[in-house]
């Protein structure tokens, strides 16, 4: 796992990096902030432990700027034994917080807490994988379910797959011959094209509202047919 160390203070940072690194995690180490941002923007990170003072830009703004794009765990230090500096990074969105002068050992368990906690979290979502929600449409794969614009909708199971594809793949266009291999699993001909324009009315059919039109499945002619991100 890759997780970012910036403090300012050198020893301290190496000190953090040999520990970390002894436990087999790779290291990020900078000692300004300007350095650290760039390698947030470059590099897939699991982990952030921040000093709060840092010589060019403080902790709290890169914090700022991880939780404007990313939810991986974040550890503020500070040589301040402040609640005010701790209630700031909690707000902001940090999940730790330690005073120095700390303990190795400890800043360790603390790392490998939150890391846990934040691979059982992600492993929970996968199931979130079985839902899509967006645009006023709800889609749960698990119990088979369709609302769209709060009333319910009955869907055959080829209609609901036809959906969930292009859902899953919205702001892309679909061709019908990738929409009927995926969902029929047959091989494509040429009536197969008559097959999927039927179900796609149908689908666009019970997705209309009191106009008895629905955009929601848009045609793009002679490709396909996508859903808008």
């Amino acid at each position: 796992m890759n997780i970012l160390v910036v403090d300012d203070e050198r020893e301290i940072a190496d000190v953090i990096a040999l520990y970390l690194q002894s436990d087999e995690y790779k290291v990020y180490k900078f000692y300004n902030g300007e350095d650290a941002l760039k390698c947030i923007e470059s590099t897939k990170l699991d982990l952030a432990i921040l000093d709060v003072m840092l010589p060019d830009i403080d902790g709290f703004e890169i914090l700022r700027t991880i939780r404007k794009k990313y939810t991986f765990p974040v550890i503020m230090l500070t040589a301040k034994v402040d609640a005010t500096d701790k209630i700031t990074g909690l707000t902001l969105g940090a999940d730790d917080y330690i005073a120095k002068p700390f303990n190795p050992m400890e800043l360790v368990a603390r790392v490998k807490a939150q890391l846990r906690r934040y691979t059982q979290y992600n492993e929970g979502t996968r199931n979130a994988g079985e839902v899509i929600d967006f645009a006023g449409l709800v889609l749960n794969r698990t119990s088979h379910e369709c609302i769209y614009n709060e009333r319910e909708l009955t869907l055959t199971p080829l209609e609901f797959d036809i959906l969930w594809l292009l859902c899953e793949n919205r702001g892309k266009v679909i061709s019908s011959e990738e929409l009927f291999r995926q969902v029929w699993k047959e091989e494509y001909y040429k009536n197969s094209n008559n097959t999927v324009m039927v179900h796609i009315r149908h689908l666009r059919e019970k997705m209309s509202g009191p106009t008895g039109k629905s955009d929601f499945i848009k045609t793009v002619w002679g490709v396909g047919y996508k859903v808008e991100e």
